[in-house]
């Protein structure tokens, strides 16, 4: 177990499709881009981001911050019929990266994030956003898992195989009976479910079904924003009785109504309403980075976080759960 152990643990970023979109961009920039070739509809070459657009996370962001892990997904929603070969080329992308760098490592386990963090590497976890990305096959689950996959994320906001996403919530519906299937299969192998896009009826279905706690991993709190993309104080209370964590998010909408009003000092109240509801054990952060995440403007300021809520009063202990001590228990029971 993680006791007197600090470690720092974003839990999502897009910033693998970020970099894709960029032209195939190294996540270390010291190293040259790879010819890349490969379908040109699942490169995304046909929808580039300009090379003006900043990287929030890469190799030297991750390390300006001190952030040792951080939950790498992919969103497989936009590319409709093609959603599991836009994962494997996203995948495989970045695993190249990782294998020409040595800078990042893939990790599986709790094990493999404490050491990485010990040989000075930057641990990854590879996440799939969006289950329309298994192709409604438990057999690919399986596959994704034995390639390193180890949180999947059910739903974007619209429906998707396995349940209904809040922006399809006034349906009124939650799982599918693939995602029934889907719950208690990720269950059997070890794999972190995340509820981040669920409809609040989908969020319920996998609490009674789950028999392992769940990450929102990439949320903020209804109470302070009516956004229904964040957790109203029921449904925060209901993840902490069951041992999950929510990943507090930087994107504005989230922490604001109005966007233009929402601001850093706003992050962190959304911070302390959670620990204040769920419980500083439940509570963790979730940036968005190269997703919409721009309340800070990368990985290299995610210290300023611990030294608001030290400003705040908060104990040392407290804000080291936050920062990642509680994403580490989580993973570690569920995956290992």
């Amino acid at each position: 177990m993680l006791n007197d152990v600090s470690i720092v643990i974003d839990s999502h970023n897009d910033s693998i499709v970020t970099h894709m979109r960029k032209g195939g961009l190294p996540f270390n920039p010291t190293l040259p881009k790879r010819n890349e070739d490969g379908p040109g509809v699942v490169r995304l070459v046909r929808d580039p981001l300009p090379h003006s657009t900043p990287i929030q996370l890469n190799v030297p962001t991750m390390r300006a911050g001190g952030v040792d892990v951080a939950y790498f997904a992919i969103d497989v929603t936009r590319a409709r019929n093609n959603h599991l070969a836009y994962a494997l080329d996203g995948y495989g992308f970045f695993d190249a990266e990782c294998q020409r760098d040595g800078s990042i490592k893939l990790v599986t386990s709790s094990q493999g994030m404490l050491e990485a963090k010990a040989t000075g590497r930057l641990g990854a976890v590879l996440v799939m956003e969006n289950s329309d990305g298994l192709a409604g096959s438990l057999h690919v689950l399986r596959m994704i898992h034995r390639i390193g996959v180890r949180v999947i994320g059910f739903t974007h906001n619209p429906r998707s195989d396995a349940a209904d996403g809040v922006g399809e919530s006034d349906t009124g519906g939650g799982l599918t009976l693939f995602g029934r299937e889907l719950v208690q299969a990720m269950n059997d192998l070890g794999m972190l479910i995340d509820v981040a896009h669920l409809s609040e009826r989908g969020f319920w279905d996998v609490l009674e079904r789950s028999n392992d706690p769940i990450i929102a991993s990439h949320a903020c709190c209804r109470a302070l924003c009516d956004h229904p993309r964040n957790l109203t104080d029921e449904q925060l209370r209901a993840l902490a009785q069951t041992g999950g964590v929510v990943g507090i998010t930087f994107v504005p909408f989230f922490v604001h109504e109005h966007e233009d009003a929402a601001s850093f000092e706003r992050l962190i109240d959304h911070i302390e309403h959670a620990i204040d509801v769920a419980g500083p054990d439940h509570v963790g952060i979730g940036s968005d980075f190269d997703g919409g995440g721009t309340l800070l403007g990368d990985a290299g300021e995610f210290p300023a976080i611990a030294t608001a809520l030290k400003e705040r009063g908060h104990a040392d202990d407290v804000i080291h759960k936050v920062m990642g001590q509680n994403h580490f228990r989580l993973f570690q029971r569920v995956c290992g």
